[in-house]
């Protein structure tokens, strides 16, 4: 697992969220933004709360990842504060990562032949 160093870490008052941002040591071209929320999460014990990755950017010639995060502790203020397509990014991110649910088949109905439809239409006239 690679190292995080916290690069700054202030509390906004003022939007009611908390900005960190971090580098991670040794995984550009490796870290997704779900997996850094992830690593984030866990680094300051963030559960139950909303971390939004605002902001990565790997650094040419090291393998160094620079990134920001929003953390919240209310959904519905960080949909009111951040831009809807950064959540729309998230989403689609967080159902490529999900496995895919084993659809069950549609039920079907059992084919006719089309000597038994004529009769049926005489059986509902």
């Amino acid at each position: 697992m690679s190292a995080i160093e916290t690069v700054s870490d202030v509390n906004n008052t003022f939007l009611s969220r908390r900005e960190i941002t971090c580098n991670f040591k040794g995984i550009a071209g490796k870290l997704k933004k779900l997996d850094a929320a992830d690593m984030i999460s866990k680094q300051f014990k963030l559960d139950g709360k909303v971390i939004i990755p605002i902001f990565m950017q790997a650094h040419s010639g090291r393998p160094d990842v620079t990134g920001t995060f929003y953390v919240y502790d209310d959904e519905n203020l960080a949909k009111k504060q951040v831009n809807p397509t950064i959540f729309k990014r998230l989403d689609k991110a967080k159902a490529a990562a999900a496995p895919p649910a084993e659809a069950a088949p549609p039920a079907e109905a059992p084919a006719q032949t089309p000597a038994e439809a004529p009769a049926q239409e005489e059986a509902k006239a």
